[in-house]
């Protein structure tokens, strides 16, 4: 997964296009080392699957 298609993701998941992402092991490092330097970092949640992978959602209010 490129440095795009995160942030590309990412503006979905803000603008409610989509309701999910879907990360997969192999590409959480890189998704993550985008996800924390966006302003509203704190907006989305990951929540971890069997085998893995994550599934990202964006949250109305920040998380504390």
């Amino acid at each position: 997964m490129s440095e795009a298609e995160i942030l590309e993701q990412l503006h979905l998941l803000r603008t409610r296009e989509i309701e999910e992402v879907k990360v997969m092991k192999e590409d959480f490092l890189t998704f993550r080392s985008v996800l924390v330097t966006q302003d509203d970092f704190k907006q989305f949640r990951g929540i971890a699957q069997q085998g893995g992978n994550i599934l990202f959602h964006y949250l109305d209010t920040p998380r504390s």
